[in-house]
């Protein structure tokens, strides 16, 4: 399995884990690797140069792109919305599935047997 795919698939588990732990804390932070580990390699595929290798950027960046579809964009954007002063995330939704949604959006190789 390429490099990229396992940790992708590592993030998203570990993701699960934490949450399971009762971390959704650190539950978010795995989800959003797991978004920007996708999304460096959608990139790569596409000959698309970016400067950061943060997934806060990428997702930034990826959300502004002309042909990045209106569901995509709001998968980005819940992911690097921010928690309020109490830790909570202001939207209804769970990134974890967001960004694995996302993640098989952008590169169904990566969850096909």
């Amino acid at each position: 399995m390429d490099d990229w795919k396992s940790a992708l698939l590592r993030e998203l588990e570990m993701a699960e884990m934490a949450r399971a732990r009762g971390n959704e804390g650190q539950a978010r932070v795995c989800a959003r690797r797991a978004a920007g580990i996708a999304l460096r390699e959608y990139f790569r595929q596409r000959g698309i140069k970016v400067r950061s290798s943060s997934a806060y950027d990428l997702l930034q960046v990826f959300s502004r792109l002309a042909d990045t579809p209106p569901h995509q964009q709001k998968r980005a954007a819940h992911l690097i919305v921010r928690v309020t002063e109490e830790f909570k995330l202001p939207v209804h939704v769970d990134l974890i599935e967001e960004a694995r949604l996302l993640c098989q959006d952008l590169l169904p190789e990566a969850f096909s047997l």
